[in-house]
């Protein structure tokens, strides 16, 4: 095989590979030290894998080889093999083969130091391995501490600690901090160490910590350390990249590591070791401390997502206590009105939102109000508040519609912003007379659908009520008109919100105000005496069918009025 190049794992047993000595070679050292005990002491001292092969040095220094056994034998002798075992399982032999040692005075002088150095570099591999091996078990036990603080959701504070911590104990360092930007930051912002948050620090005083001056000019190494890069310094004084050499000189710094925590691209904050004597750190120093600022540019932002996430809770619960108020200003019950039938919906897009309907007794009079606000959410449930209670306010003490909603506008006027407004219809009903009275103020027309004894409704029969005005919150001057609606018993009163007509499918087709009046005519049809609650399950009916799953856009409100047939 190729000088130098590792066997591979040879043998196996039922439980899996079998390890060889050739597992651990590195240099060939153990393999040269045997070379030379031979030569010293004139007779063979042979190193054997796993498999019996004959592991003997390379070509070239540093390098060994595994060959067949010596003189063709079938292996080692096990009768002058000492088993080399590590965990129970062996792995190779040492073998001494026959013959009387002796000894060469002319060269036993250089062959003896030769010997002597190849142990001493067989003994420097296996203690290197063991510091190595201590220090990957340190790494472990550090990335496991924190990934555990992790998998806790920990105070942000408190895993910053345990991240500086446990870098400057693996990493065998004096001093450090870790800083975090502000949370709105945008890239590279902070012009002094002032601009930055002190998170955690070990070994540096308050006079370092609170100096607003950065260590490199121009904050290089905060910079190179945001680009991915991990920013070391061997030794601090000389370094022309150093800002203020003096005071880290009289802080006892020397060297340095600095590493940023930097999240999908997003500078977050740095973290910065120090070292009281000067040192030159590897690849593997640099890939530790790269792994570190990982582990807390994860922590600081599932911190921040949890307290966004526990500030989404508490206003998703001021919502639902909102969305509750708002349901309980709507009717809790239809009211009882001798000669009418009523039933209604609202169907909101989001938890709150900006369409209402309500009933007023007047008397013995209905008072049916529909209204639509600008916007959703929040702000639209407030300024729909404040349009139903102006309504109902004004209804008490005005007699006349025009008037009421004149009223509700000058009010909305002066109590919101020039883009807030909304819609509004309003209909007084005499069940006595069966006169509607309505005034409306920018809303969808209400329909009236005729009935008659003889014959299904047509298109025809729909009588549309827009009298009225422009939609009230814009101007205070504006001026409302009201009409007058002749009921018939059986006529049918429907007043909606444009949510309704607006209603899209996944086609981006809208259910349009013809297949609202196709529906009543469907409806009517089917079941001439349907009350007012058939008619509205047979509208939500077909909006289902039309909207299918997709998501609503706007919120959808219906009132219907019944008027009753003589018998």
């Amino acid at each position: 095989m190729t000088p130098g190049e590792p066997a591979a794992r040879a043998g196996s047993t039922a439980a899996g590979p079998r390890l060889s000595i050739t597992d651990f070679l590195t240099d060939g050292s153990l393999a040269s030290l045997c070379a030379e005990v031979t030569r010293l002491v004139g007779v063979p001292v042979n190193l054997f894998d796993v498999r019996g092969r004959l592991v003997a040095p390379g070509e070239r220094p540093g390098t060994w080889t595994v060959q067949d056994p010596v003189d063709g034998a079938a292996g080692p002798d096990p009768a002058r093999a000492v088993p080399l075992v590590v965990a129970g399982d062996r792995i190779g032999w040492l073998v001494i083969g026959a013959g009387e040692p002796r000894l060469d005075p002319a060269h036993a002088r250089s062959a003896l130091e030769r010997v002597v150095s190849l142990l001493a570099s067989t003994a420097s591999e296996l203690c290197e391995e063991e510091m190595e091996l201590r220090h990957r078990i340190k790494e472990v036990s550090a990335l496991y501490k924190l990934t555990s603080l992790l998998a806790r959701a920990a105070d942000v504070s408190r895993v910053l600690n345990v991240v500086l911590e446990s870098a400057l104990d693996v990493l065998e360092l004096d001093a450090g901090s870790v800083v975090l930007m502000k949370e709105d930051s945008d890239g590279m912002s902070a012009s002094t160490e002032e601009d930055l948050a002190l998170m955690a620090s070990r070994g540096l005083s308050r006079n370092w910590l609170e100096s607003p001056l950065p260590l490199s000019r121009d904050r290089l190494f905060d910079r190179l350390a945001f680009e991915g890069e991990i920013v070391t310094v061997e030794d601090l004084r000389g370094d022309p990249r150093v800002l203020i050499g003096d005071r880290a000189e009289r802080e006892g710094l020397r060297a340095v590591m600095n590493a940023g925590l930097v999240f999908h691209n997003k500078p977050i904050g740095v973290i910065r070791l120090y070292s009281r004597t000067p040192r030159r750190f590897g690849e593997a120093e640099k890939g530790l401390l790269r792994s570190f600022a990982q582990q807390a540019a994860v922590a600081v932002e599932q911190a921040r997502l949890l307290r966004f996430q526990q500030e989404e809770q508490r206003i998703q619960r001021q919502l639902e206590l909102a969305a509750d108020v708002q349901r309980r200003m709507l009717p809790g019950a239809m009211p009882k009105v001798r000669g009418l039938d009523i039933a209604a919906r609202y169907t909101p897009s989001f938890e709150l939102g900006g369409d209402f309907y309500d009933f007023l007794e007047l008397n013995g009079h209905l008072g049916l109000a529909v209204g639509d606000v600008v916007g959703k959410g929040i702000a639209a449930a407030l300024l729909m508040s404040a349009v139903r209670a102006s309504l109902r306010a004004h209804a008490e003490e005005t007699y006349d519609l025009d008037e009421i909603v004149g009223k509700v506008n000058v009010a909305l006027c002066r109590d919101t912003l020039d883009r807030e407004f909304a819609s509004l219809w309003y209909g007084v009903i005499d069940p006595d007379q069966l006169l509607l009275t309505y005034c409306s103020a920018g809303h969808e027309p209400t329909y009236v659908v005729r009935h008659h004894k003889t014959r299904p409704p047509t298109d025809r029969d729909i009588e549309e009520l827009g009298v009225g005005g422009m939609v009230v919150g814009i101007n205070p001057q504006e001026k409302y008109q009201r009409a007058v609606c002749k009921l018939h018993p059986g006529d049918v009163i429907v007043a909606y919100t444009d949510g309704v007509g607006d209603a899209q499918n996944f086609s981006n087709e809208k259910f349009t105000r013809k297949r609202l009046r196709a529906t009543l005519i469907k409806a009517l049809t089917q079941q001439p005496d349907a009350t007012a609650a058939q008619i509205l399950e047979a509208i939500q009916w077909e909006l289902r069918q039309f909207i299918g799953l997709r998501d609503r856009t706007d919120d959808q409100t219906v009132a219907i009025v019944r008027v009753a047939r003589k018998t």
